[in-house]
């Protein structure tokens, strides 16, 4: 048991077959959850993403907690040890190098692109339709209506918005709930384990390695490698250096190097060439060794804009936002993923428990998932306020968790299917 259960979860699909037509708009990992489990309660779905590509590139390093995995688990899906590395210890480097404090850990992290793509096995890929992009829903008593910008019209007993931070169905449903800058970014990137200083692999592997700032952190952690890969040696070191940012300058590095404006994130080989250059020069002046390397290692770093979104609401009529649609918390409680495959998962009981019911499900639904969201964003600002103000404290635990700090430890026998020895 974890923290998210009160003992027992009932079954979702332990109550009988509920034919509801469901649409989902967002095929990442809360969009994916949904799916898997709604169709367990004998639900009609399907999934419209709006990149006309799988997302196989999008993101990086993923902290695993059970509500992630649980999918995997409890239906005997996969081994979860077969597509995540193990996170041993918590431990924060000097600037000189040198270790100043270890925690143990028992962390297992993955990578998104591993997670999204064991997730996607699970569904019927000739109802995952890419290329389909939300601009609207509008609905009556019994019957919600999402139309697509390829003119496309989606009726459905249930419309589930996991589109992410720059959700569609947020900027519809609940205007004026946008994204809120929060003062700084995170320059990110992977390299592969291969390529790294012997000295630099063993100081960093099967941990959690931190670098505080006075104004700013970098952390590292091995995750799978693109093929999914998890032997040590042939993994990809991920990390992330958060940087405080004005506003103007944020507004400079969103350019992309063809000229293109970005706004929640520059991906991997847009960001212009010579802000990579500058981050080259800064890390070999302000970083220890081994996060320098990393850093100067990465041919195409990445930017993502920290920012928080919060909602008052999540449901609208037969309308509902889960995952980074509803909140988004920053990284620093590693619970945006698991947060999402929550809300999912949570979903699919509350409709199970009102026979498919959708208004009277989704009202007891949302008042949970509500106070978690709100509870996880408040979390992950506080740890993001102190960690770039010069206000961490070395030897500190990580703020990881969903419900609470620490609940994303797993031990190996918890990413075993049950049943299987």
């Amino acid at each position: 048991m974890w923290h998210g259960d009160q003992g027992p979860q009932p079954d979702p699909a332990g109550g009988g077959r509920l034919p509801l037509k469901v649409t989902v708009i967002g095929g990442s990992i809360g969009g994916l959850s949904a799916a898997v489990w709604l169709r367990e309660l004998g639900c009609e779905i399907d999934i419209f993403e709006r990149s006309p590509v799988l997302l196989e590139d999008r993101g990086a390093g993923i902290l695993l907690n059970p509500a992630t995995v649980r999918y995997f688990v409890e239906r005997r899906v996969l081994d979860v040890r077969r597509i995540a590395a193990p996170i041993r210890k918590l431990q924060y480097l000097g600037r000189d190098g040198q270790l100043l404090a270890t925690l143990p850990t028992r962390w297992w992290s993955s990578a998104y692109n591993v997670v999204y793509r064991s997730l996607l096995a699970c569904v019927d890929r000739e109802r995952y339709h890419l290329g389909e992009e939300a601009i609207g829903v509008e609905q009556d008593k019994g019957q919600a209506r999402v139309t697509f910008a390829s003119g496309r019209v989606e009726r459905a007993d249930l419309a589930i918005f996991a589109d992410g931070v720059n959700s569609a169905g947020r900027r519809v449903l609940a205007p004026g709930s946008d994204p809120v800058y929060a003062g700084y970014i995170a320059w990110r990137g992977t390299v592969s384990e291969a390529f790294l200083q012997p000295a630099t692999f063993a100081l960093l592997d099967a941990s959690m390695t931190y670098h505080v700032l006075e104004a700013g952190h970098m952390l590292a952690y091995p995750v799978p490698n693109r093929d999914g890969t998890v032997e040590p040696g042939r993994r990809l070191m991920n990390w992330l250096w958060y940087r405080n940012v004005e506003q103007p300058v944020l507004e400079e590095l969103l350019v992309g190097r063809d000229g293109r404006r970005f706004t929640a994130s520059v991906p991997a080989g847009f960001v212009a060439e010579r802000h990579i250059v500058q981050l080259y020069a800064d890390a070999r002046a302000l970083l220890p060794e081994p996060f320098a390397e990393l850093v100067t290692l990465t041919a195409e770093p990445f930017i993502e804009v920290i920012a928080d979104v919060e909602v008052d609401r999540m449901v609208f009529g037969r309308a509902c936002l889960i995952g980074d649609a509803a909140f988004r918390p920053r990284p620093h409680a590693a619970a945006g993923t698991a947060k999402a495959a929550e809300d999912a998962y949570r979903l699919a009981i509350a409709l199970a428990a009102h026979r498919g019911e959708v208004p009277a499900a989704l009202r007891a639904w949302e008042s949970q998932q509500l106070a978690l969201g709100r509870a996880v964003v408040e979390r992950a600002r506080q740890a993001g306020d102190r960690l770039q103000q010069g206000r961490w404290q070395v030897g500190e635990p990580a703020p990881f968790g969903l419900y609470q700090i620490s609940d994303s430890t797993m031990l190996e026998e918890q990413l075993v299917p049950h049943g299987v020895s």
